[in-house]
């Protein structure tokens, strides 16, 4: 299972994983980028409908997310806050499951300092919760992370899809869940965003070129990923229109629907994926 990012548009990958996780289809491995490794835990730990209920009832608590996190030296997201109280208190993850789970779990991180991808697997990673906070810590609006003395962001920044990983790993099927449409173009990084990136980044070089990368980058993995649905070695479940939503969205309602249009994808194509799986 290759999970893509997005921020809370992986409210459609929430809904996908949780139709397969009720037709008893668990993946032997999740590679997860950001809001995809964020999906992929609840999806490891076997729990049915968490990713949305996290979002739907605190994406306009302050708490969880608000630009105030910001000015005390968190990320936008606040992860303290997602893996605290919301975890152990409101909303239990259920941790021995995921960690014990025979799933093995991959969480996507870059690393600063080289801009290249940095791979967190749950049964190596000395702190597989940090990995994942990196994983979702998205640039300009986030901290960095110490992932064992390595300065991390966001897993998207490096690598979108992380279909190689996968075959790379030996997994000779895949799954892939993407959160755009097929055929979505990346706009060029604005002007005024470089700018940003060089200012804020000035001491990490190759960060800054694999950021002004990225829309090249994610246009050629596109294409990679096409290739490897055609020869039949992937299943991708995508949105079937453009997804408009925002990476903070408030809007529930736009949630909610994001999340059924997941869920009404996987059950649409649930029979071509039986057959892919060999169920």
């Amino acid at each position: 299972m290759v999970l893509e990012g997005g921020s809370l548009r992986c409210m459609f990958s929430a809904g996908v994983t949780d139709v397969l996780l009720e037709q008893g289809l668990v993946a032997d491995g999740v590679f997860g980028v950001s809001a995809g490794a964020l999906t992929g835990v609840n999806y490891t730990a076997r729990q049915i409908g968490r990713t949305a209920r996290v979002n739907l009832e605190f994406v306009n608590d302050k708490r969880y997310l608000g630009v105030n996190n910001l000015l005390k030296g968190r990320g936008i997201f606040n992860f303290d806050f997602l893996f605290g109280d919301i975890s152990d208190l409101y909303i239990p993850l259920d941790r021995e499951t995921f960690l014990n789970a025979p799933t093995r779990f991959t969480a996507v991180a870059t690393d600063c300092r080289t801009g290249r991808p940095v791979y967190c697997e749950k049964s190596t990673c000395a702190d597989i919760y940090q990995a994942i906070r990196a994983s979702a810590s998205m640039p300009l609006l986030s901290p960095m992370v110490d992932v064992e003395g390595v300065p991390c962001l966001d897993g998207g920044v490096s690598v979108s899809i992380p279909y190689q990983r996968a075959l790379d790993e030996g997994y000779d099927k895949l799954v892939i869940v993407t959160t755009r449409e097929h055929g979505f173009v990346r706009p060029p990084v604005a002007k005024s965003t470089a700018r940003l990136y060089a200012r804020m980044y000035r001491r990490y070089p190759k960060l800054i070129r694999q950021l002004l990368e990225a829309p090249r980058r994610y246009a050629r993995e596109q294409k990679q990923v096409d290739a490897l649905e055609l020869s039949g070695k992937a299943f991708v479940i995508r949105p079937r229109g453009p997804v408009t939503i925002s990476r903070t969205e408030k809007d529930t309602a736009k949630l909610q629907a994001l999340y059924d249009q997941g869920r009404a994808e996987a059950d649409r194509r649930l029979g071509k994926l039986r057959a892919f799986w060999g169920e």
